[in-house]
């Protein structure tokens, strides 16, 4: 590739099956593509409907989509509005271009755009190149708390 400038644009309904396939991609590296139950009909549907739910962007090299980062905002007690970076991913063959970093400077122009108190985001305790990358960015990374989740077949018990 000839031009090595990386773009970021704002996803688009039309890139939703691009998206879904660097979630599958993602969720590949992280050995849980079975637990992949979002189809591009739901992420039409959820980011592009009368409330979105994400957002997310697109990273570019010479017009080919190389990365992607999914947000929404959350809402923090303790410090008010905040913004959830889900996931970002960048295709492998493509990390040399700094991509991530483009993706990660989109996310943080959103949040001070939307005057969002923090960023938040989780990665997984094995990812040592992820949690290299957010160190390098000057990221604090907590191990004290303890992720927890019910998914809809364990919490639908409980409405019995």
């Amino acid at each position: 590739m000839s031009n090595h400038s990386i773009k970021i644009r704002a996803g688009k309904p039309k890139d939703v099956g691009t998206l879904l396939e660097m979630i599958k991609e993602l969720a590949v590296y992280e050995k849980a593509l079975d637990e992949v139950k979002t189809t591009e009909k739901q992420l039409l549907a959820d980011g592009f409907g009368s409330q979105p739910l994400y957002g997310f962007f697109i990273a570019e090299l010479e017009g080919k989509a190389v990365g992607m980062a999914l947000y929404y905002y959350r809402y923090s007690t303790w410090k008010g509005k905040s913004l959830y970076l889900e996931d970002l991913y960048v295709k492998e063959k493509y990390r040399q271009y700094k991509a991530g970093f483009h993706l990660f400077k989109a996310i943080a122009q959103k949040a001070q755009d939307e005057s969002c108190h923090r960023i938040s985001w989780q990665v997984l305790d094995w990812n040592e190149p992820a949690i290299k990358f957010y160190k390098k960015l000057g990221a604090e990374l907590d191990a004290e708390w303890i992720n927890g989740h019910l998914s809809k077949s364990q919490y639908t018990h409980l409405l019995e």
